[in-house]
């Protein structure tokens, strides 16, 4: 199928964007890297009347560091994201997330707003997001608002973002020393979507875990931070048994749908897995081996 009949527009600037928003309201959708837009466009899924591409916004696009925080713009694509040293230093769990995520020409493209933005319970950066604690910058009409990832997303396609919003710059604080990361993920193949996946972003004091996050993909209405799995490693030395609670407590919050990729409880004793893996895997790498 072809979408339907739309007006283009390609601002300069982050103004011109919003004012754009602000005028054509909801009848306007924002074109980034256009990987899940695109297709429901053609399926006639979405018939926005207006197309409002921020590609070649410069202020919406690099990694910074300041004042402790790395600054992403919303329009860095999974590739630049991949290739930046800044971010395999000061919080690698992104970049290794992004190698995961669907195939190289999509990597080129794609952009960490874009898939963020969408809310989509089986994109991989929602569940990143939360782990590592980040926040997103939300630019409109009224001016600036900083929000959490941890309450951002509110249902399937559904997040904060208002309709004259823009998702500008997502801010993440810097890993602190003793830390390890792990996102691993289930998929029937390159390209795909997860069956099941788990983040995980630890920290270490001496033997015991200081602090951890952990959070699954595509095993709910939307990414899940499974706080209860987390409580039950920190303040302790986290061995074999204590993963095992942690997977049990992050099976227990999840509601996956059924599909092709497998039913109800495949799914969640992969969530279980891919939980075991991932704090297995960011604890080694806590230990520097």
């Amino acid at each position: 199928m072809t979408p339907g009949s739309f007006e283009y527009h390609a601002p300069s600037n982050l103004d011109e964007a919003i004012k754009l928003l602000g005028k054509f309201s909801d009848q306007a959708k924002i074109l980034a890297g256009g990987h899940s837009l695109l297709p429901m466009m053609k399926l006639r899924f979405a018939e926005p009347g207006h197309l409002i591409d921020i590609n070649r916004i410069a202020e919406l696009k690099g990694i910074r560091e300041e004042k402790g925080t790395i600054r992403i713009g919303a329009m860095t694509t999974e590739n630049e994201l991949i290739a930046s040293e800044l971010l395999k230093q000061k919080c690698p769990l992104i970049p290794e997330a992004a190698r995961l995520i669907a195939d190289p020409q999509v990597r080129n493209c794609g952009t960490i707003g874009g898939d963020i933005a969408h809310g989509d319970p089986g994109n991989d950066h929602p569940a990143v997001m939360l782990a590592v604690e980040a926040s997103f910058v939300l630019r409109g009409p009224k001016g600036s608002r900083t929000v959490p990832a941890d309450g951002f997303f509110l249902g399937t396609y559904q997040t904060q973002l208002k309709a004259d919003e823009i998702l500008a710059e997502i801010r993440v604080p810097v890993v602190g020393a003793n830390s390890g990361y792990a996102y691993c993920k289930l998929k029937r193949k390159t390209g795909d979507f997860a069956t099941a996946a788990a983040a995980v972003q630890l920290q270490l004091d001496g033997k015991k875990c200081k602090k951890i996050t952990i959070a699954l993909t595509n095993l709910g209405p939307t990414a899940l931070k499974a706080a209860d799995a987390a409580a039950v490693l920190v303040g302790n030395e986290v061995d074999d048994a204590r993963i095992e609670q942690a997977a049990k407590k992050a099976m227990a919050i999840c509601d996956p749908a059924e599909d092709l990729r497998g039913d109800r409880d495949y799914k969640i004793h992969m969530a279980g897995e891919m939980t075991r893996r991932a704090i297995s895997l960011a604890l080694y790498r806590a230990w520097g081996k």
